[in-house]
């Protein structure tokens, strides 16, 4: 049996180090890289990446080509959470353990370190060493999964959600393009970067959504019942500023077993597999169970 918070460490060592080299032969403006690198380097779960590689390791991929994708990835995620932590959104002060990138670096310096990692994302999809139809498959699936029709989307709708009331469907609306439109771009990526069937694409993509799913739903739970220092962000920004969240709608109780209803249908896609999935059915459990 895998241990898997081994299993994820070492993956994300091995994102880390992937990052740290990314823009060493770029002329980049000084200030500009330091800011860029400053949120990038910071530390995090890298589940994003870390689930394209082992997709594409699921499907005997192209496993140089899926660690670009994820790191693309994870740049886009990056870009998001720098923009998401300003005052004309979020308005917070810790992320990562550490202060947000506009509160070292300035407000206009961050704007422009989250345009820098999402736009430098794409080139890192363009030069992928994969024939012309995957790129261009993966450049649409990431412009896609992060912009108005997917994450912006999604972060367009909670802002109009605010001290508003949402109903069940609507809050799932919201969470399947703000968090769940990058889960399910990981998974795909991975897919993109292997030769898979029809069955197998569909499986993974009922895998993926439940997966963003179920992380959402324990992000909101752990916005009430975690601690500042495991999370490395501030606990109660939901409440303050008037989210809908899970717990808010449907109380703690009733969000953990949305949440394990979630993984159970995530588990169940997965057996097309048989037991060579078992990795990301322990990924999705993790998810379910995590602290952080």
């Amino acid at each position: 049996m895998v241990d898997i918070k081994k299993l994820l460490k070492e993956e994300a060592k091995d994102v880390d180090s992937l990052l740290k080299e990314l823009f060493k032969n770029e002329k980049i403006v000084p200030a500009l890289q330091e800011s860029m690198e400053y949120s990038l380097l910071s530390g995090g779960k890298r589940v994003r990446p870390i689930l394209t590689i082992l997709t594409a390791r699921l499907l005997k991929g192209d496993k140089r080509a899926a660690r670009l994708a994820g790191a693309a990835l994870e740049l886009i995620h990056t870009y998001s959470l720098i923009h998401d932590d300003l005052p004309a959104m979020d308005d917070d002060d810790l992320r990562r353990g550490k202060p947000t990138n506009h509160l070292v670096y300035g407000e206009g310096m961050a704007i422009l370190a989250g345009d820098g990692l999402l736009t430098y994302a794409f080139k890192i999809l363009a030069e992928l060493n994969l024939d012309a139809v995957r790129r261009c498959r993966l450049v649409k699936l990431m412009a896609d999964s992060a912009g108005p029709n997917g994450m912006v989307a999604g972060q367009a709708l909670d802002l109009q959600a605010e001290d508003e009331a949402v109903d069940l469907n609507r809050l799932k609306k919201i969470h399947r393009a703000k968090t769940g439109a990058l889960f399910k771009a990981a998974v795909l990526a991975g897919v993109y970067c292997s030769d898979y069937t029809d069955e197998e694409l569909s499986a993974l993509e009922i895998y993926a959504e439940q997966l963003g799913l179920t992380f959402q739903i324990t992000d909101d739970i752990l916005d009430v019942t975690g601690k500042t220092e495991i999370l490395g962000k501030e606990v109660g920004k939901d409440l303050e500023r008037g989210k809908s969240t899970y717990p808010g709608l449907i109380g703690l109780e009733e969000s953990k077993k949305e949440a394990e209803k979630s993984v159970n249908k995530g588990l169940k896609s997965l057996e097309v597999f048989n037991d060579e999935a078992d990795i990301l059915r322990d990924l999705l459990k993790f998810i379910l169970e995590r602290q952080y």
